[in-house]
């Protein structure tokens, strides 16, 4: 069985709610007219009436998905108070008139009924879901069987149904008992393959005992579509934070899983009778009682079984960063006890109308990652705002953890303020000169720049920043070897055509001196999904622009919203200055900025690093090679050790004559960065980077590649060729945008026309995955607009790399996913926080 396993595993929840008379108590058949006032991609309905169902997105932190969850609570809850309904999430609620409930009106729901009869009639029962993203489904088919048995301890966890029509039923979870008198529920058995466990599925529903695939309601199941395994046995959970709890520690139980399975480490039995026995035992005690131990098969204190799970997950919870937020949450969840037990509290003081008070009462409370009332900074600028994807804006238009500051600013100016503001950053911009050329237009532009910041929290950058330094760690060793002994093609680690035939490949790359950093200054290229991974897109190790356009940004917002700088305590833009002239002088103080001039796109850019800088700022024409290295022709003559040069190596070279070579190959003079740095930034290489950093580092990449298809290898070509309209197109050697096409937004003409271009040259293409970019709010036409945006980062070289404490964030028009200035798109002051 081959089987894949993503590096950074996204979760997401459904939970299900009942719908309670908030004078009566009592369970009413009223989710229908409120799910009219809902979503519906986000709120659906259930069999019972009685019941509506919430689905978050996914997310790969537990943060995210927790604002997500309480966002969603948020927004059924005030729809339902008005109606004089209260939402509750539990197992069951205690006060419940079955001749009043009937099944949704749905044809598939109305079969069940007619099946199942009172077991149907019966399923007044709600339960919190948990997906976890496995990378492909024999991957989740495998994983579903190995962690059976210790599903029990998370359905203790969420124990929440002691009472079953007016009567206290002995079990801190008799929703597990009425759940597991449906044909198909229980742990599941073992399966070699997605393809097996499908025959078995076919094989059910041929025998007539269920109609379709979606009946099989066991503990935990791969899906039928996706490459998820989904947790089913929980109870629905009043507190939010016991829900995240949850997620967090069956996805660290699942990634356990994959580790293993990826090894080829053999499972340990699992006796299904042995499972169901101890899910029996954690329904009838919740965390009061004993646990079966899943190792030893003997009871032991719930808190103690679940201390011990929590030290074996250590190191997964590590690499997913919710060690301490786990950790936090387990020992509050077996403080404060299991929601059974709360009940049985409020029952003793009050009775029936107590207990559903404190359900009402946990299901509407917020958490520490939403407190308080609903926040609503943004919603006067966001009406109809779409969040699928954002990053800043919650489900319910309320700002995430770390906007509600500069949502609060923007709301308080209001779309007349922030026009104003706009018309003084214009007036700032011309003033700088702050301007750019696209290729083939005469006049100058102002640099597009939006008044929105991004803010990438530091549980984002922190790691982002070590996966940038030794993703350009190897990148430096491959363009060495590539120059050099090619070790990598040697040893078969890299085909000889991903040096041979790459258009970055030059002859003068092969007189760097092989002491000199030939990537001094490197731009990669990284989008986030809707889920919150971080993968690279291209790297950039030629000429690099953006270090100064992010300055620029900077400054812009410290002059048109100083308000919200004051508050954000970011490194003033000199920091950024101060490393990059480090790692550039590090060979000699002896520095200049070559540029084109005035008439390069980007010559705002070159004068302002110069003069930040305090170096010389030189067109190539006004170098001139001595005897012992390189001046500056003119009344000094400063001589000049190193060239940060912001033109491409042809320009230079003819400009200056061969003498510049030779100075570079006898070390007189340093190139930064060095000729043929293209062969790296080649975008058919990019496809072995995660190999080349096992070979040259011997260690795991940290950052992701998309999934890239070579359309010169006749088996990928054939894929690409056949999903074009999924797919987006680049040439190997582009940059700017051009000539890339998106998949999903061509029309019948181009996609024929890239078909056309592939097959004449194939090895000048390749095809990616589409990746849904995430989104962020950008001030247009007096609203707040999602729009799709990347982040340039920058790793400098020295003696060490060092990633740049600035970043540029570009911004895509409407409708695009290309985020380049020269394609009609934009930028952002970011926010790296520390």
């Amino acid at each position: 069985m081959a089987v894949e396993r993503p590096e950074l595993v996204a979760v997401g929840v459904e939970e299900e709610f009942h719908t309670v008379d908030l004078e009566t108590h009592r369970l009413r058949p009223r989710a229908d007219g409120l799910l009219e006032q809902l979503h519906p991609d986000r709120f659906v309905a259930e069999l019972q009436r009685s019941v509506v169902e919430t689905n978050s997105r996914p997310f790969v932190r537990l943060a995210d998905l927790a604002e997500d969850l309480a966002a969603l609570r948020r927004r059924v809850v005030e729809a339902a108070e008005p109606l004089g309904l209260g939402i509750v999430a539990a197992g069951t609620v205690p006060l419940v008139d079955l001749d009043a409930l009937k099944v949704t009106p749905d044809e598939r729901y109305e079969n069940m009924l007619e099946e199942y009869q009172q077991l149907t009639r019966e399923q007044l029962i709600c339960g919190a879901q948990v997906h976890v993203d496995a990378g492909d489904r024999d991957m989740a088919v495998a994983v579903a069987h190995r962690i059976g048995p210790w599903l029990p301890p998370l359905l203790a966890l969420s124990a929440s149904s002691p009472y079953w029509l007016g009567t206290d039923t002995g079990y801190a979870s008799y929703r597990t008992l009425l759940w597991q008198r449906w044909p198909t529920t229980g742990p599941l058995g073992a399966f070699a393959s997605a393809e097996e466990y499908d025959r078995m599925l076919a094989d059910l529903v041929r025998s007539g005992v269920i109609s379709d695939p979606g009946m099989a309601y066991f503990d935990v199941r791969p899906s039928a579509h996706l490459p998820t395994v989904e947790l089913r046995v929980c109870d629905a959970c009043p507190r939010v934070e016991d829900v995240v709890l949850l997620a967090g520690l069956f996805r660290a139980l699942v990634i356990r899983e994959m580790d293993a399975v990826a090894a080829g480490e053999p499972a340990a039995p699992v006796r299904t009778e042995l499972v169901r026995a101890a899910t029996w035992r954690a329904a009838r005690s919740g965390l009061d009682g004993e646990l079966v131990d899943p190792r030893s098969g003997v009871p032991v204190p719930a808190g103690e079984l679940l201390r011990g799970l929590l030290d074996d997950l250590r190191p997964m919870l590590e690499r997913t960063g919710d060690w301490e937020l786990v950790a936090e949450m387990t020992e509050g969840a077996l403080t404060r006890g299991d929601s059974a037990a709360r009940q049985r509290a409020a029952f003793a003081v009050g009775g029936m109308d107590d207990v559903v008070e404190l359900l009402l009462a946990e299901t509407r409370a917020n958490t520490e990652w939403a407190p308080g009332p609903p926040r609503r900074s943004v919603t006067r600028m966001t009406a109809d705002y779409r969040t699928e994807s954002d990053e800043a804006v919650v489900f319910d238009g309320s700002a995430r953890a770390p906007y509600e500051m500069i949502m609060a600013v923007l709301d308080r100016l209001g779309a007349d303020g922030l026009r104003e503001r706009e018309r003084e950053r214009d007036e700032v911009q011309r003033r700088l000169g702050m301007t750019f050329r696209v290729a083939g237009e005469e006049e100058e532009r102002l640099f597009p720049f939006d008044l929105v910041p991004r803010v990438i929290a530091a549980e984002d950058w922190r790691p982002l920043q070590a996966g940038l330094r030794q993703r350009v760690r190897a990148l430096e060793a491959f363009l060495h070897d590539a120059y050099g002994e090619r070790a990598a093609v040697r040893d078969g680690v890299l085909p000889a055509w991903a040096i041979d035939d790459s258009p970055g490949l030059r002859p003068e790359g092969r007189r760097v001196p092989r002491s000199a950093v030939r990537c001094a200054v490197a731009g990669l290229d990284l989008v986030r999904d809707g889920a919150g991974r971080w993968v690279v897109l291209e790297d950039n190790l030629r000429v690099p622009s953006g270090i100064g356009y992010a300055m620029a940004n900077r400054w812009l917002t410290t002059r048109v919203l100083p308000e919200l700088v004051r508050t954000s305590r970011m490194p003033p833009p000199s920091r950024a200055v101060a490393v990059l002239r480090a790692a550039l002088t590090s060979a000699s103080p002896a520095l200049a900025v070559v540029t084109s001039g005035e008439r390069d796109s980007a010559f705002y850019e070159h004068r302002m690093l110069a003069r930040e800088m305090g170096v010389p700022l030189v067109t190539p024409d006004r170098l001139v090679v001595t005897g012992d290295g390189v001046r500056i022709d003119g009344p000094e003559g400063a001589h000049v050790e190193v060239l940060y040069r912001r033109v491409g190596e042809d320009e230079l070279f003819d400009a200056v004559g061969p003498g510049l070579l030779e100075a570079m190959e006898r070390g007189a003079v340093t190139l930064a960065n060095a000729p043929g740095n293209g062969v790296g930034d080649d975008k058919a290489l990019y496809v072995h980077v995660p190999r080349l950093i096992e070979y040259y580092l011997g260690e795991r990449p940290l950052l992701d590649n998309v999934t890239t298809y070579l359309c010169r290898d006749p088996d990928q070509r054939a894929e690409a060729l056949d999903r074009l309209k999924e797919l987006v197109i680049k040439p190997v050697d582009g940059y700017g945008g051009s000539d890339v096409l998106i998949g999903p937004e061509a029309s019948a003409a181009e996609l024929a026309e890239a078909r056309e271009r592939i097959l004449a040259e194939p090895a000048r293409w390749i095809a990616q995955e589409t990746v849904e970019l995430s989104t962020h709010p950008t001030f247009v036409d007096g609203r707040l607009e999602p729009r799709a945006v990347d982040l340039r980062a920058f790793v400098v070289q020295g003696p060490e790399p060092v990633v740049v404490p600035l970043a540029l964030t570009r911004v895509a028009p409407a409708s695009s996913r290309i985020v380049n200035s020269s394609q009609g798109g934009g930028s952002k002051d970011t926010w790296l926080m520390r």
